[in-house]
């Protein structure tokens, strides 16, 4: 099953929270998250590319945590509403973030210029990476403290804030340590970026 649907039928059977529907809505009619891709130039660069990143990151996290040692070490067992929420939206904050154009590519077989196709980054709403897609979805649906930090920590740490306050998040909320792990797995073994 390709990435929307997929996606469509992993959201719908999972998230039912109230303003899940209107959330899910604003990505399929008034967004281009299913078009989108999840960068420029790594992991998921190509039309759909966000879409099928959010659907890996959602399998990787379920498979996670349904290791029945994370259970016992961290002592929690998160509703799979949560788990769905946190996978599928942590990178809802690249809606409408990259813009299709072209680039000029060396070939090195022959030393010609070659035009290709490429995104480039124009950020409409500067307003941090995982924060940014808290706010977006605190628009639709109310979020639980742990999966809020899961969405903003997601990036664990390959961002560029302090490692002291990515420790203490990662640390504090499980979720967000476990979310963190889902997204490098997808991005550097599943996409290999």
């Amino acid at each position: 099953m390709p990435g929307k649907e997929e996606f469509v039928q992993i959201y719908q059977e999972h998230i039912h929270r109230e303003g899940s529907a209107e959330l899910l809505d604003y990505l399929e009619n008034k967004s281009d998250f299913f078009t989108a891709p999840a960068s420029a130039r790594f992991h998921g660069a190509y039309a759909g590319g966000l879409c099928q990143h959010s659907v890996n990151v959602f399998r990787c996290l379920e498979a996670y945590l349904a290791r029945e040692r994370v259970k016992e070490v961290y002592g929690v067992d998160y509703p799979m509403e949560s788990a769905a929420i946190a996978a599928l939206l942590h990178d809802v904050c690249k809606v409408g973030l990259y813009k299709p154009g072209f680039r000029n590519v060396k070939d090195d077989a022959t030393g010609k210029w070659e035009r290709v196709p490429s995104y480039s980054y124009d950020d409409r709403l500067p307003y941090g990476h995982g924060e940014k897609s808290v706010y977006i979805i605190s628009g639709f649906m109310r979020l639980t403290r742990d999966e809020a930090m899961a969405i903003r920590w997601h990036m664990g740490f390959s961002g560029p804030e302090d490692d002291r306050m990515v420790g203490q998040a990662l640390q504090q909320y499980p979720l967000a340590f476990a979310l963190a792990t889902a997204d490098m797995e997808a991005s550097y073994f599943l996409e290999k970026s």
